[in-house]
């Protein structure tokens, strides 16, 4: 049965650079890349993802995320999601971009990423569970 498995990353600057690197370095198995964006006090949080298919013979498809660390008071964007969009764009994705509920809102971070899970596969932007 294949499954989506968040995979969390810090809020900083050098987890960016670490996903971004992911991103580069697995360009063959990358699947698609995801900015997120939720409402805050003060303007939105903004998290990136990257979701990669599984490796080898695995069931195991892995989404990477930095949650929640860009926080977009106006309409500019921070230099992190520059940093991140243009690197989708070097391995041929156009990230995606989707309105979500804060993760605050819900009473563990596990339900947020059900929640997450099911709309990607929802909106057939992951496989379904087979």
């Amino acid at each position: 049965m294949l499954q989506q498995y968040f995979i969390e990353l810090g809020e900083g600057y050098g987890d960016i650079f670490e996903l971004v690197e992911l991103m580069k370095t697995n360009q063959k198995r990358l699947h698609r890349t995801f900015i997120f964006s939720s409402n805050t006090n003060g303007g939105q949080a903004i998290s990136l993802a990257a979701v990669f298919h599984p490796a080898q013979d695995s069931k195991f498809m892995p989404i990477y995320i930095c949650r929640e660390g860009i926080k977009q008071i106006d309409d500019k964007k921070s230099k992190r999601r520059v940093l991140f969009e243009k690197a989708a764009e070097e391995v041929g994705q156009e990230p995606i971009f989707i309105e979500l509920k804060h993760s605050s809102e819900f009473a563990d971070h596990r339900l947020f990423y059900q929640y997450i899970t099911g709309i990607l596969r929802l909106n057939h932007l992951v496989p379904p569970l087979q």
